[in-house]
C-alpha cells in the first residue's frame, strides 16, 4: 500500500502534514505492558505509522482480557499467547510497513538498559508503580522523554515526562501508595476509561514524534469517564530536592527501590513487601469474587486456581503454584495491587 494513500487523513492534518508523516516513520518507541493500556497505546501508534514499536510484556492473553485489550481475540486467549507476540501479530495484519519487536519479558534492573535502549520516546502500559519507578530512573538518568499513564474503573490518569523540562513521576509521587492498592481485578476497569487515556497519551507521542514539542501538556490530567468529573494539576520543572530528579538517586533502577523476591520452597515464591499493612476483612471481601478465601489474625489465605497466596499483615506474601516471579509478581499486582 503506498505510504501517501494509507496515511493520507492524517497528513490533511495541519499539525502532521507530508513532513511529519515523515517524522513518524523515523519514530522509535517502547511500550512497556501490553494490557488494557498498552495494546490500545500500541494500536493507536502502529496505525498512525510510527516506524519502530518494541513491546515488552511477561503476561499472556486470558479471556479476562477480551473486554477492554482491543488487539486480541479469543483464539490468542484459547491458546495462551504471550501478549507481546499477539500484538505483534494483529499490528503486522494490519500494518506490515512498520517493525513491531516482541519481548515476552518482565522489566527489571537487570535488563532495563537492554529493554529500553535506542528508542526516542518510552510508553507506560504497566499496572505497578515499581515498574513505573523503574523507568521514571532510566528515562531521566538518560534523558529519555517517557508517558505516565494509568487506568483502573472509570478513571484514568497520564503525564509527560520530559527530563530536564518537566518534573518526573518521583517530583510528583515521591512515594509509592501503601496498603491495599484498587487494580483492575478488584475493582473492575470500564474499557472507556482506558481507550480515553490511551488516546490522550498516544497523541501527546505524536506530538513529541512530529517536533511539536512546545505543544506537549505540561500537568498530570486525570479524568473520570463515569462521573464526567476531569482535573489538571501543573507539575512544573524539576524538583531541587527529588531524589531521581534532584539528587540524582537512581534506586529503582539499581534494585535497591524493589521488593525483594525469591524462590521459596518446592513450586512457590516469597515476596518480601513489608511496608504494605493488609487490612484482612478488606482484603476478604476484595478476593472474595475471585476465589475461596479465608483468614485469621496472622494470615490470609486466598486460592485462584492454579495458585494458592498466603498474605501476611505487613504485605508478605507467599505463591504457591509457581516458580516464576514473573508470574508471582503479577498476581500479586493484580489481587493487592503495584
Amino acid at each position: 500500500m503506498q505510504f501517501q494513500e494509507r496515511y493520507s487523513r492524517q497528513i490533511l492534518f495541519h499539525g502532521i502534514g507530508a513532513e511529519g508523516q515523515q517524522r513518524l516513520a523515523a519514530g522509535r518507541a517502547v511500550i512497556v505492558g501490553c494490557g488494557a493500556t498498552g495494546s490500545a497505546l500500541a494500536s493507536l501508534l502502529a496505525r498512525a505509522g510510527v516506524g519502530y514499536l518494541r513491546i515488552v510484556d511477561r503476561d499472556y492473553v486470558e479471556p479476562s482480557n477480551l473486554q477492554r485489550q482491543g488487539l486480541f481475540d479469543e483464539n490468542d486467549a484459547a491458546e495462551a499467547l504471550p501478549k507481546a507476540i499477539a500484538a505483534a501479530r494483529k499490528i503486522h495484519a494490519f500494518n506490515s510497513e512498520i517493525t513491531v519487536e516482541p519481548h515476552v519479558d518482565d522489566l527489571t534492573p537487570d535488563n532495563a538498559d537492554d529493554l529500553l535502549a535506542n528508542v526516542q520516546l518510552i510508553l507506560d502500559g504497566t499496572d505497578n508503580f515499581e515498574t513505573r519507578y523503574l523507568i521514571n530512573d532510566y528515562a531521566v538518568k538518560n534523558a529519555v522523554p517517557w508517558i505516565y499513564s494509568a487506568a483502573v474503573g472509570s478513571y484514568g490518569v497520564a503525564m509527560n515526562i520530559l527530563p530536564g523540562e518537566t518534573a518526573c513521576l518521583a517530583c510528583v509521587f515521591p512515594d509509592s501508595p501503601r496498603g491495599v492498592v484498587e487494580t483492575c481485578d478488584t475493582s473492575g476497569i470500564l474499557n472507556t476509561a482506558v481507550n480515553e487515556v490511551a488516546s490522550l497519551s498516544a497523541t501527546e507521542a505524536l506530538k513529541y514524534f512530529v517536533g511539536a514539542r512546545e505543544k506537549m501538556r505540561r500537568t498530570l490530567v486525570s479524568t473520570d469517564v463515569w462521573t464526567n468529573e476531569r482535573s489538571e494539576i501543573r507539575t512544573g520543572g524539576p524538583k531541587p530536592g527529588c531524589r531521581c530528579c534532584g539528587k540524582r538517586d537512581f534506586s529503582h533502577l539499581s534494585g535497591e527501590g524493589r521488593p525483594h523476591i525469591s524462590l521459596c520452597g518446592r513450586n512457590s515464591v516469597q515476596i518480601h513487601e513489608r511496608q504494605r499493612p493488609i487490612d484482612f476483612a478488606m482484603m476478604e471481601t476484595r478476593l472474595r469474587p475471585h476465589g475461596q478465601v479465608r483468614h485469621n489474625e496472622f494470615a490470609l489465605r486466598f486460592f485462584h486456581e492454579p495458585f494458592e497466596m498466603t498474605l501476611f499483615p505487613d504485605g508478605r506474601a507467599i505463591i504457591k503454584g509457581t516458580t516464576d516471579i514473573g508470574v508471582a509478581r503479577s498476581l500479586y499486582a493484580r489481587f493487592v495491587g503495584s
